[in-house]
């Protein structure tokens, strides 16, 4: 499977994240196709990670698989097979969005991220250690760093444009988007965190956070949309040798992060972009983490 910086379909172009590129099919399905890029510290890396677009897109497919009657979802198929069926334009593309791609239903998506976090980690721990708070919100005294939180906190943000996104209340949710719609996200978020953690642990992995995104339907729905439960969007560690009061190994970028603190610590980065260039060990190593990932949640090896 070849690499893919980005994509260039004969499809109308509605959008580019730092990951994802979005493609309007008609009025109520969008493509969403998954490249090989990569961001750490906020800066798009110039290399691509090999499988990366793959191993998130279809660890979506099967999460979403696994959610079918827990709560609505917008996937119609990440089968390229299928989607070529179902999208004329796209015949004599296959390899283009073979594992990469995925059609699914348009919504109008709401304006936060549902954070859901069941462990002390990441900016939360940082918030916590400094004033024992979580978005401003007094937490329980006491807590080390990656302890188990229970129940689990739902912590919504803002979406960034560019940037970190900010945490936020519950109350400050409630104002954006009012009473009923905060309520039926946090529960949905709930859900989803809920099953998602029982099956992630019985394979051996413990998501300690994730974020969820949710629009609204042709019909009027509230849905599940984007990825879910990905090493993009989660943090995984691995439950054998995960121990409280420190930080822990995951199942992500973390090589990338390690070799880039590294060349900041040693003054040959400033943080901001271009970053410096990613030798091909740093590479690998990523690419095989998420693949290992991949592996140990859906319990087969990736295969386009």
């Amino acid at each position: 499977m070849n690499t893919m910086l980005s994509s260039d379909l004969p499809l109308e172009k509605i959008g580019r994240g730092k990951v994802r590129d979005i493609y309007a099919v008609d009025d109520d399905r969008l493509l969403l196709v998954t490249t090989d890029r990569i961001s750490a510290f906020d800066v798009v890396m110039a290399e691509t990670i090999p499988m990366k677009g793959a191993v998130l897109t279809q660890i979506s497919a099967w999460w979403f698989g696994q959610l079918e009657g827990v709560v609505p979802h917008h996937m119609i198929s990440a089968d390229p097979d299928e989607i070529i069926d179902q999208v004329p334009e796209l015949q004599g593309l296959h390899s283009e969005i073979a594992g990469r791609a995925m059609l699914c239903k348009q919504t109008s998506v709401f304006p936060i991220e549902c954070v859901i976090r069941g462990y002390l980690s990441g900016s939360a721990w940082k918030e916590y250690a400094q004033a024992g708070t979580l978005a401003g919100e007094k937490l329980p005294p006491g807590l080390t760093e990656s302890a188990k939180l229970e129940p689990a906190i739902f912590s919504p943000a803002t979406k960034a444009e560019t940037g970190h996104d900010e945490n936020i209340t519950v109350d400050r949710m409630r104002e954006i988007l009012g009473d009923e719609v905060t309520y039926t996200l946090e529960s949905m978020t709930r859900a989803v965190y809920t099953l998602g953690e029982t099956i992630a642990r019985d394979r051996g992995i413990i998501i300690a956070d994730t974020k969820f995104e949710f629009g609204r339907d042709a019909e009027g729905r509230i849905i599940l949309i984007d990825e879910v439960m990905t090493p993009d969007s989660s943090r995984f560690w691995a439950a054998d040798v995960y121990a409280p009061g420190r930080p822990q190994p995951s199942f992500d970028k973390q090589p990338l992060r390690d070799y880039l603190d590294a060349e900041r610590r040693a003054g040959r980065w400033n943080g901001e972009a271009p970053a410096p260039p990613l030798p091909h060990g740093v590479v690998d190593a990523t690419s095989k983490r998420y693949l290992e990932a991949y592996r140990l949640i859906t319990g087969s090896d990736l295969e386009i």
